[in-house]
């Protein structure tokens, strides 16, 4: 059950930063993040996670992940901040009485961009960031108990995945429901051909959407590595477009951000030939996620048509392009 800021009240002792803070609701999506206002003018974003989503051990796998990127890159990601025991994952009662489970991050400036924004530039630095996400976990030693979700045909199409079954997702009918089964067809046998070779699969961040972005200026900060897990390193273009992939601007949006990972880890024809049946994955993904996160403003938000434009963009993907670059 969602919180409000009275159900966190209980988490601010936790942390010494929080002495004194008041806490407002920023975002309700997988998880709620509250910002937090101190009387020292300080500001602090706190992510209470999802009841039954991700496990203590598959959090603190993140967070190891978030540790090691801050230190073996220059990406500009959260900063996580230890509460009183040293731990960076803090778990809390509240007052009802519920076990919960939360982060606390230093606050970052910056503000999400706009999907009719110029974002031209934007998606070159999306994909050098991809790219250089991936290039550190190709050579990272992860901890031996690091766990975290997996990504693929099974976990994303089948009716038990973690984010819902499509078949039961809103706007699902008999008239385009013929096209999605063909679509989920299609893509186990597509994903099994091409293969999970570490060149081209490993642990990537998943969920890099517009809403994910905080823009300050020069400086894109990528945020929210909650849904990071193994999967194909490509898919982390189609996060990219989360939502917007029937945008007409989406085929320049995709060059750029070749342009820019391409820059820093070559990608070969195997991997660009797979890159719409990415998209399609992540299409089908989102399809189950706003059937069973219904109650969220942001599936709301897309809620309509998203069905039918599924459909319409596996049609494309049947014939042999959704676009042309």
């Amino acid at each position: 059950m969602p919180l409000t800021t009275q159900g966190i009240v209980s988490a601010l002792p936790l942390w010494r930063e929080l002495a004194g803070g008041a806490a407002r609701l920023v975002n309700h999506s997988e998880n709620q993040t509250f910002r937090i206002d101190t009387p020292d003018g300080r500001a602090y974003s706190l992510r209470v996670h999802r009841t039954g989503y991700q496990s203590a051990a598959s959090i603190e796998s993140e967070l190891a992940w978030l540790t090691a990127l801050r230190r073996d890159t220059s990406l500009a990601i959260p900063e996580p901040i230890a509460g009183l025991d040293g731990r960076l994952l803090q778990h809390f009662t509240t007052p009802s009485g519920e076990p919960r489970m939360a982060v606390l991050f230093h606050h970052i400036a910056g503000q999400e961009p706009s999907p009719d924004s110029n974002l031209g530039d934007l998606f070159a630095t999306l994909g050098g960031c991809a790219a250089t996400m991936h290039q550190h976990v190709t050579g990272w030693a992860r901890p031996v108990s690091f766990e975290r979700q997996v990504w693929q045909a099974a976990t994303i199409l089948d009716a038990d995945g973690p984010w819902g079954d499509w078949r039961i997702a809103p706007g699902v009918n008999a008239a385009n429901r013929p096209m999605l089964d063909r679509l989920d067809s299609t893509l186990w046998l597509r994903l099994a051909d091409y293969g999970t070779a570490p060149d081209r699969y490993g642990l990537i961040h998943a969920d890099m959407r517009l809403g994910n972005l905080l823009v300050d200026g020069n400086q894109v900060t990528l945020i929210d590595f909650d849904d990071c897990g193994f999967c194909w390193f490509t898919y982390d273009f189609a996060a990219a477009i989360s939502f917007h992939e029937t945008n007409p601007a989406v085929p320049a949006l995709k060059s750029a951000w070749l342009d820019g990972y391409q820059t820093i880890r070559h990608l070969s024809p195997a991997d660009l030939a797979a890159m719409d049946s990415m998209v399609m994955l992540r299409r089908m993904a989102l399809l189950a996620w706003i059937g069973s996160h219904a109650e969220t403003r942001l599936a709301q938000t897309h809620m309509k048509g998203f069905a039918d434009g599924t459909a319409e963009l596996a049609e494309r993907y049947m014939r042999g392009a959704i676009w042309s670059v």
